[in-house]
Parts: structure tokens; C-alpha cells; sequence
């Protein structure tokens, strides 16, 4: 079996995305291997019954470049030890992104972070997670807001 050597990571930049990374950080400094970290956008458009609103130019470079920056800002503030961390920007749909990425960069593992959500939130809001994990063309570490950390499990190894 070989251990993972390129780990990606995508993030949707909420606090349970960032516990994914920080885990995924400290899992590729024991392993040696490099953290893509993704996020996914979509350019807003919006349908109206007699038409659609279909988001401009100077609004759309303004979503990249704010979306860049967020991005940037994530690395800078997870970067440490021996990881090396690279962020990586997609257009599109988020689980079909990601799994494009995944192929992009040769993934041999994607960790990621899932709200855990239920009923109707679920329902309504589907879980790229799971559409993620069914697609995948390589193995899908998910993890929920109050999982341990790799330091405490390796830790033991």
C-alpha cells in the first residue's frame, strides 16, 4: 500500500473545512506529502420568469480576486513544518469540482470537512461530501466538526 503523497483538501472556508485542513496538515508532515488546497465558486446567475441575470465582467473579477484572496489568506495562516501547501481555484459546481481536481492533480487522498447535516437542511442543501465520496477516484477521508486529530492518533503509532 502506498501511503499518500498528494492531499487534497477542499474548503468551503467554514470553521468545519479548516478543521479538515488543519488534520490534513498535520497528517501530510507525517508523511511527507504536499496539501492542494481547493475552493470551488460558481458565478451567479439568477432566473427570472421573462429572463436571467447573468453576473458581469467587473462582478465576476471581483469574485475571483475576493475568492483568491480568501484562499490565500487560509494557506498563509496553515502553513508550518514540513507541509507544503498550494491552493488551487475551480469554476463550477462544488463535489463535480472537486472530483475534476482530484484527476487535475493526481489526488491520492481527499480529506474533507462535512456539516453533518440532517432532515430537511439535507434534503434541501444535499451533501457534497457524500456526491464526492461516491465519485471519487481516490480514497475520501470526511470528517465531522469534533473529530480527533492526527497528532493524538499517530501520535500512538
Amino acid at each position: 500500500m502506498n501511503l499518500p503523497k498528494q492531499i487534497l483538501v477542499p474548503t468551503d472556508f467554514s470553521p468545519c473545512a479548516d478543521e479538515a485542513l488543519d488534520y490534513a496538515v498535520a497528517l501530510a508532515e507525517k508523511l511527507g506529502a504536499k496539501v492542494i488546497v481547493m475552493h470551488a465558486y460558481e458565478i451567479p446567475v439568477v432566473g427570472f420568469p421573462d429572463g436571467a441575470y447573468i453576473t458581469g465582467a467587473d462582478e465576476a473579477a471581483r469574485i475571483l480576486t475576493a475568492t483568491q484572496e480568501n484562499l490565500d489568506a487560509l494557506i498563509a495562516k496553515h502553513e508550518r513544518g514540513a507541509a507544503s501547501l498550494k491552493g488551487l481555484l475551480k469554476n463550477g459546481e462544488p463535489s463535480e469540482s472537486i472530483v475534476a481536481a482530484a484527476r487535475d492533480v493526481s489526488a491520492d487522498l481527499i480529506v474533507m470537512g462535512t456539516h453533518g447535516r440532517r432532515g430537511l437542511a439535507h434534503a434541501l442543501l444535499g451533501s457534497v461530501a457524500e456526491r464526492v465520496v461516491r465519485s471519487s477516484p481516490c480514497p475520501v477521508l470526511t470528517l465531522g466538526a469534533q473529530t480527533v486529530r492526527p497528532d493524538a492518533v499517530l501520535a500512538r503509532s
